[in-house]
């Protein structure tokens, strides 16, 4: 029998955020020897790869994305590893075996699971997965103070952890619309920042209006309420500056609310790059409405049973064993929060939320939601702004404005965000689009092609 010959490509190899100093676990290994107890120990935000033997192993948290790809060559499977289905795709075609590639056959690992997939040639088998979070449910005060003062504290953590890695004096760059989210980060990164020594002025605000936005006006008061004027930077852009399809190229993914977040984004990322070239630091609030369950329930097919009976239904989706969750890109923010890393990948920020931890989202998951809520769903629109502002009181000592909730692509565009407004179908339209023209290429019938029993071809250098 033919013995199949087995590879594993890490294009991006281990990445690390954000981790305690006490942490000195070692990410690589315990995804390799899948050690569950030691993932679980671990903080911050990280993604790895390992093998043992023919099982290769992949796990992340929220933070950090992670995909694969698996092709085939010399006689047996290739696994390879990335952050973007560009780059899995680059390979393929620098390897001459694009036309093996489709951008819907990448995987993405989901959040907060060990994955393991064992490579014994054709078919491939489906992938296992282990849970390393499993934090308690409803395990809390049923008092809102007590419940925002422990939220707050594991974003205080987080936020700790994250700007101990950054040099001292570096000008750190915060994503503000004024809203409950943004503005809780400003008050306890400053108030962190100061703990550490360092000068809580050196974090500046940003927000982007597209002309007569609702955020632009709203962060101003908050700014001035807060005595933040002269840290707070508006960002007027013309919202002709808006692109979809550059955002769908971006992002890799087609759902309209994550397109049109991601196309904000872009743009105010780009305006502060230009006009601050030195910024590399990034905060924002992502993550806040999804760990406070805040959406609203008449926009989707959710009900309040189903949101509180699924606790982490809005950070991972359904669930690896749903029928709605898809292997190409996981589900919640698990999925979404691509939406924050790649436009800040594009222009050379590294971005971090400390709503995104499993700290502050075992924090939330502890709320006892159902004993606060009593079946009220207008009481889940409102919890959210009391738990969060008694939990920067608690924390900060500072009053925080709670204005109501609004979009990131609402609060910039004013009147402009009815021009943009598009539908799943015409995202995933252009999305395919754009893959068919990059394909086009390596699909050519007349194209150099690498056949998976050519043996005579060198083994790729950055294979292990």
């Amino acid at each position: 029998m033919l013995q199949g010959i087995d590879r594993l490509v890490d294009l991006v190899g281990v990445r690390e955020s954000a981790r305690s100093a006490e942490d000195h676990i070692d990410i690589s290994a315990a995804v390799a020897t899948a050690d569950i107890a030691s993932l679980s120990a671990t903080t911050g935000q990280w993604a790895a790869v390992g093998r043992e033997g023919n099982t290769v192993r992949l796990a992340r948290t929220m933070g950090i994305p992670l995909r694969y790809f698996v092709a085939k060559m010399f006689h047996g499977p290739f696994l390879i590893v990335s952050d973007r289905m560009d780059s899995l795709y680059n390979w393929c075609v620098d390897h001459k075996i694009g036309w093996q590639f489709d951008p819907l056959y990448t995987r993405m690992v989901p959040a907060h699971y060990l994955l393991e997939i064992d490579q014994i040639g054709c078919p491939d088998p489906s992938p296992r997965y282990h849970r390393f979070f499993n934090p308690a449910v409803a395990t809390g005060n049923a008092d809102v103070s007590s419940c925002g003062e422990q939220y707050a504290l594991a974003a205080s953590a987080a936020l700790r952890n994250w700007l101990l890695t950054i040099p001292r004096g570096e000008q750190i760059g915060l994503a503000f619309s004024g809203g409950v989210d943004s503005t809780s980060v400003w008050l306890m990164a400053r108030k962190v920042l100061e703990d550490l020594g360092g000068n809580p002025n050196d974090i500046l605000a940003f927000t982007l209006d597209l002309g007569g936005g609702k955020d632009a006006v709203q962060a101003r008061n908050v700014a001035a309420q807060l005595n933040l004027t002269d840290q707070h930077i508006v960002i007027e852009a013309d919202p002709t500056e808006i692109d979809l399809k550059e955002a769908i190229a971006v992002i890799e993914d087609y759902h309209p609310l994550d397109v049109q977040c991601a196309a904000s984004a872009l743009c105010l990322l780009k305006h502060i790059r230009e006009s601050y070239p030195t910024i590399k630091f990034l905060l924002d609030g992502d993550g806040g409405d999804e760990n406070l369950k805040d959406y609203p329930l008449e926009d989707s097919d959710l009900t309040l049973s189903s949101v509180l009976r699924n606790p982490l239904l809005y950070q991972e989706g359904w669930g690896v064993d749903a029928i709605k969750h898809s292997l190409t890109y996981t589900g919640g923010l698990s999925r979404s929060y691509v939406r924050t890393v790649a436009p800040a990948v594009r222009y050379g920020f590294i971005a971090f939320s400390p709503y995104v931890s499993r700290e502050a989202i075992a924090a939330a998951c502890s709320i006892p939601f159902d004993v606060l809520l009593n079946g009220s769903i207008d009481r889940l629109y409102s919890l959210k702004n009391e738990i969060v502002t008694a939990g920067v009181l608690a924390v900060t000592g500072k009053e925080m404005p709670a204005p109501p909730k609004r979009r990131f692509q609402d609060g910039i565009g004013g009147d402009n965000y009815r021009d943009w407004r598009v539908s799943k179908a015409w995202c995933r339209q252009v999305f395919l689009k754009q893959w068919e023209s990059r394909l086009s290429t390596a699909w050519d019938p007349a194209a150099e092609r690498l056949s998976g029993n050519d043996l005579s071809a060198p083994v790729p250098t950055r294979a292990s």
